[in-house]
């Protein structure tokens, strides 16, 4: 996951209002970092109408719809923690936000990746509670 998940791809202790402005934001570093062009966002907040990307255990993974694939350039991921918490809707509250842009079919190695890291509790309590992104980094490569 080294090109995939980097220093500049994480923001830690991110105060979010609401699910849109955490979406957006997740969105914004990957188009920052140019894995994606600008539409991508709109995809996500599209697929995020369609069915919540909620998770459980905290965690939402936005992502672009189907037809978004065209505005990625390259896969990436984005990492935001939110120690605060965000409503994603149903009483579902999200501390950790993992926004993906998938190239071809990359993104479901990626998906299943963080589905591992994020099965555990206590993977999450590590990553909400890291005091370097470095760190953050370092829970996600152990799963290689």
């Amino acid at each position: 996951m080294s090109n995939i998940l980097t220093e500049a791809n994480i923001r830690m202790n991110e105060s979010l209002a609401t699910k849109e402005e955490a979406i957006r934001e997740s969105g914004k570093i990957l188009l920052e970092q140019g894995y994606i062009e600008e539409a991508y966002i709109d995809t996500m907040m599209e697929r995020e109408e369609l069915t919540s990307t909620y998770m459980g255990n905290y965690v939402a993974i936005p992502h672009g719809t189907e037809d978004a694939k065209k505005s990625v350039k390259e896969t990436g991921l984005s990492i935001i923690t939110a120690p605060d918490g965000v409503d994603f809707g149903d009483g579902n509250i999200v501390k950790l936000i993992i926004g993906i842009a998938g190239k071809g079919n990359e993104h479901l190695e990626i998906l299943s990746k963080i589905a591992l890291v994020c099965s555990e509790e206590e993977n999450i309590d590590r990553v909400l509670q890291a005091s370097s992104k470095d760190e953050i980094i370092q829970i996600f490569n152990e799963v290689e």
